[in-house]
Parts: structure tokens; C-alpha cells; sequence
């Protein structure tokens, strides 16, 4: 059974389809990405698939369950977590307070918590930071403490919003790393990103969109040559 089934689904704003028809299944322990033009539906779809907008039409099943309408906070308790394009982190409170803001409504024992964020900073590098506030991090710090922070809850999907974007190289590759290192321990992702040849290489699955329609789902070797995509976005 996958992990993320998606069946025929739909959304429209306006009388425009901004997703339209999309079917996928995305197994555990896999990094899915998701390519296309500007405006072709890429984050509209993590949107549905994490409970921001329901579709008009279609099903989605994670884990064997039906999800289609859940919201997001139904979603974070069953395994599914998400980060942004523009870090939503807590910019007045500090790096180690924003790791605990998952666990809010929790029963965690305040000592496993503590020892868990410090963990999950460390991972990212972030450790000797955790007490000043987010808003000191640069742009790229904080999607490594929004990824961070992500993992507090043991996800098993994480879907990430062009998480590469502005990044400094070295801060790119601790996040590719520590992608592939989670994909490893079994985490599944589902990542947005223009940054073509880092995508490609982290993924096993690509998947790619054009005016909300799927038109290619394969290996990201196949994706890359398949003439569609080539057409309407990678170009020869």
C-alpha cells in the first residue's frame, strides 16, 4: 500500500482550474519532487494535500485513511508535516522556543523535549544558537530551523516549498544532506523547487505539472527527457 494516495483531484479559484484531475501515489521512504512553470499548481497542490484548501473534487488516502478534508493541524497528528517557501517561523521568540511549537498541545515530558530539539538543532547546526531570537538567523537558517523543526513531531511526509531558494551553498547542501539522511531513517518528501539539478538528484520520484495537469510522473531520468516536460519547461 503507498503512503500518499491521490486520486483525480481538483481545485478551482475564479472558474480557473488551478489543479485539475491529479493522480499519484507516493510510497515511504521516498523523495517525491514536484517540477513545473510558474502558476502551474505546484504549491496549490501541497496546499490541498496539507488540509490548507479542500478540492473540489477527487480523494486523497494517507496510511490507508481518507483525508481529503482533514485540515492541517488533523494532519500534523497523523504524520504529515510542511515547511514554506518564506519560513514561517516565530521571528520574537528563540530558536529553541520555536522548536517546541509543535509540541504545545503534546504530552511530552519537558525533559525528552528539550533533549529532542537540542538534537534536532544540532543535526541542522543551529545548536549554539538556540537561545537567541529566530529574527537574528538569515534567511536560510530559518528553513533549516523550519525543517528542524518539522521533525519534532516524527513525521513520516514532509512536504517542502522551494526549500533551496536563496539559499548560500553551504547552507543548500547541510539541508540536501539532511534530506537524504531522514529519507534514510524513513521519512517520505514531497519537495517544490525550481533548483532543477539539485532536485533531480535528490529524488526518486519527479513529478511534473503544466496549467494544474499532471504530465509526467517517472524517474527523474525519464522526467528529463520526456518531450513534454522539455516543451513546457525544461526546454532543449
Amino acid at each position: 500500500m503507498a503512503l500518499l494516495e491521490v486520486n483525480a483531484v481538483s481545485i478551482g479559484f475564479g472558474g480557473i482550474l488551478a489543479v485539475n484531475r491529479v493522480s499519484f501515489e507516493l510510497n515511504g521512504s521516498t523523495i517525491l519532487g514536484i517540477i513545473g512553470p510558474n502558476g502551474s499548481g505546484k504549491t496549490t497542490l501541497l496546499n490541498i494535500l496539507n488540509g490548507v484548501h479542500p478540492p473540489d473534487e477527487g480523494e486523497i488516502t494517507f496510511n490507508g485513511v481518507k483525508t481529503t478534508r482533514l485540515k492541517s493541524h488533523q494532519l500534523t497528528k497523523m504524520g504529515i508535516m510542511r515547511t514554506f517557501q518564506n519560513p514561517h517561523v516565530f521571528q520574537t521568540i528563540t530558536v529553541y522556543q520555536n522548536m517546541m511549537v509543535p509540541l504545545l498541545h503534546a504530552n511530552v515530558p519537558a525533559h525528552e523535549s528539550y533533549e529532542k530539539a537540542m538534537e534536532l538543532l544540532k543535526f541542522v547546526g543551529l545548536e549554539e544558537k538556540a537561545e537567541i531570537p529566530a529574527s537574528e538567523l538569515s534567511g536560510g537558517q530559518q528553513k533549516l530551523l523550519e525543517f528542524a523543526r518539522a521533525l519534532m513531531t516524527d513525521p513520516q511526509l514532509v512536504m517542502m516549498d522551494e526549500p533551496f531558494g536563496g539559499m548560500h551553498p553551504q547552507i543548500k547542501g547541510t539541508l540536501i544532506q539532511r534530506i537524504r539522511e531522514m529519507r534514510e531513517r524513513g521519512i517520505a518528501f514531497m519537495i517544490v523547487s525550481h533548483e532543477i539539478p539539485n532536485l533531480m538528484e535528490l529524488s526518486q520520484q519527479v513529478i511534473c505539472l503544466n496549467y494544474g495537469k499532471l504530465i509526467a510522473n517517472d524517474t527523474p531520468i525519464a522526467v528529463s527527457q520526456n518531450e513534454s516536460v522539455i516543451e513546457a519547461y525544461l526546454g532543449h
